[in-house]
């Protein structure tokens, strides 16, 4: 595995893989961290650096602090990529692609952008209130088996399997904030019509088993019908957490979009 460094983009916290060219800025979305992502970081076959962002409410980034929103994440990911100091190639997975699609959007400077299964309202609202009592009530347990079933649609023995997993415990500790993030995407009326003026190419992702289900394939359906000139592509046999059942597979993909875009200039 190679080698990555923490390292301190303004607020933000973020892991960093050394390399040529333009970065590789990947944005995670709820219930996952940079040390998450490091699997795919690892199997991106371009040479280029990859910084994985440790967003706010993941260690050692700050707490959510008061108005969160959407807009919140938008100026993280502008004024990481203002440190950086160079455009990036920007890829955001679920939440991190509404808001990696949205700070494009606002002319954030990027060479390609690469979102897999984007979010975006509604999304299960009637999930926020049960998740924020569990975690208000420090069960995060019962917010990750709220997520995990009545969100992505897992059946009761996947969940009684992940629980004996390390996995769980981890998946607990970055549930903490999930019911603000969810509460954030509900509130968020996304600038679909800004999405045709983003001029670097984009790509599309969306697993397999998603097409046409809710509520992972609907959202998706929104931003490609907003983006009719982006490549859309599926991962066969994948879900929503290819990052963690296949990320060699999502690599390849995220790979594949640096390499077009290199042939471009």
């Amino acid at each position: 595995m190679t080698d990555y460094e923490p390292i301190e983009y303004g607020h933000l916290g973020a892991l960093r893989r050394p390399g040529r060219g333009a970065p590789l800025v990947i944005v995670p979305g709820v219930m996952a961290d940079a040390e998450s992502w490091l699997p795919v970081g690892d199997a991106i076959a371009a040479s280029n650096p990859v910084v994985i962002v440790n967003r706010r409410g993941r260690t050692p980034s700050p707490d959510l602090g008061p108005d969160y929103g959407i807009p919140t994440e938008i100026d993280d990911v502008s004024s990481l990529v203002s440190a950086i100091g160079e455009p990036v190639h920007l890829f955001g997975w679920s939440y991190g692609g509404l808001i990696a699609v949205e700070a494009a959007a606002q002319g954030l400077p990027v060479l390609s952008l690469t979102a897999y299964e984007p979010v975006s309202r509604p999304f299960v609202p009637e999930a926020i209130d049960p998740i924020r009592s569990a975690l208000a009530r420090g069960d995060a347990d019962r917010a990750v088996e709220i997520i995990n079933i009545d969100v992505s649609g897992f059946d009761a023995e996947y969940v009684r399997v992940l629980r004996q997993t390390p996995a769980w415990e981890n998946l607990c500790r970055l549930s903490l904030p999930l019911a603000e993030e969810l509460a954030a995407i509900d509130r968020f009326e996304p600038s679909y019509e800004d999405y045709g003026a983003i001029g670097a190419p984009i790509s599309l992702i969306i697993g397999e088993l998603n097409v046409g289900h809710a509520p992972y394939g609907a959202a998706f359906d929104r931003f490609s019908s907003a983006m009719p000139t982006a490549t859309v592509d599926r991962l066969a046999g994948q879900g929503h957490l290819a990052h963690v059942e296949d990320p060699v597979a999502l690599a390849r993909y995220i790979s594949e979009v640096i390499v077009r875009q290199r042939r471009l200039d």
